[in-house]
């Protein structure tokens, strides 16, 4: 299956998981309707559906039923989602574009977007959690799914990376080492964390093969992607993009171009290519998919 092929699944789901409400009062233990909307808002706008579609993809590669995977794909979705939001908010990156039309506190106002991002990060979990209920033979595999997750998302991961991005704006520090650590952290643990959660559902051992394998190219593509995406931020298509562009170099923000310059930004997403590439030769013919996911997102910076 393509990229495309398994976004429009998870479309589909995220669709059924929260769909359309209209506006009266609320009863008890339902979503209100506001809350619900704005959360739909950002979370059917479209995008690649690329974390979700890693899931699925790993998934399928080691023989886990897509059926198990489909709901920490879609939470996986949710908490890109809310990320999203937040990262919007005056307070963060203060951006009125994402991918192609207002963001959700220019819509919704401040206070909602925030309880929308809370929203879907909760609703995120409650749903992963009542899926692994859904599968008691199996709980120990998707409770460790979700762990990788909730790790990939967290103090340790991606909150972790943009507290030091925002630190490191504010400072106006120039540091490889930190560099690495934003990078690693804010933009690369959501890449890992689909292909280990994949490999939790398929109950991989940490020290396996795959499992290290998997891990390996989630560190090097999650870099490519950053390095990339900063790159674009310089000499992309703001059609294209999707997003506000110019606003690293605007923000004084610590990226691959700022530290490295446009050429040397390029050539460490060379580098960061031939890397994932490398730990793909365990799975053979079955990780076609990743191959062609990770030239695909090299183009993209030449």
């Amino acid at each position: 299956m393509t990229l495309k092929q398994y976004a429009a699944l998870v479309e589909e789901k995220l669709n059924e998981l929260v769909p359309e409400e209209a506006q009266r009062t609320p009863s008890s233990g339902e979503i209100p309707w506001l809350l619900n909307n704005a959360m739909r808002y950002s979370l059917t706008a479209g995008g690649k559906r690329l974390r979700p579609s890693m899931l699925l993809a790993a998934a399928d590669m080691l023989g886990v039923d897509r059926a198990e995977a489909m709901i920490p794909a879609c939470a996986l979705e949710m908490i890109h989602t809310y990320s999203l939001i937040h990262d919007d908010l005056p307070g963060m990156d203060n951006d009125s574009m994402r991918r192609g039309r207002p963001t959700n506190h220019v819509v919704f106002g401040e206070g909602q977007a925030i309880l929308a991002g809370d929203g879907l990060l909760s609703l995120a979990f409650e749903l992963m959690l009542e899926n692994a209920m859904a599968y008691p033979a199996k709980a120990a595999n998707h409770n460790a799914a979700a762990y990788e997750i909730a790790l990939g998302a967290g103090v340790r991961g991606m909150v972790g990376g943009q507290c030091m991005d925002l630190y490191c704006e504010r400072e106006n520090i120039r540091d490889e080492k930190m560099l690495g650590y934003i990078h690693e952290n804010k933009t690369a643990r959501m890449l890992i964390s689909p292909l280990r959660a994949a490999g939790r559902l398929a109950g991989l051992a940490e020290d396996s093969e795959e499992m290290q394998a998997l891990t390996g190219y989630g560190v090097n593509f999650g870099l490519l992607f950053q390095a990339v995406d900063d790159i674009l931020d310089v000499v992309g298509d703001q059609a294209l993009v999707g997003k506000t562009l110019g606003k690293d170099a605007e923000s004084g923000k610590l990226t691959f171009v700022t530290l490295y310059g446009l050429d040397g930004a390029r050539e460490k997403a060379n580098e960061l290519k031939q890397r994932a590439q490398s730990h793909l030769s365990v799975f053979g013919e079955k990780g076609r998919f990743f191959e062609t996911l990770l030239s695909d997102m090299a183009d993209r910076a030449f």
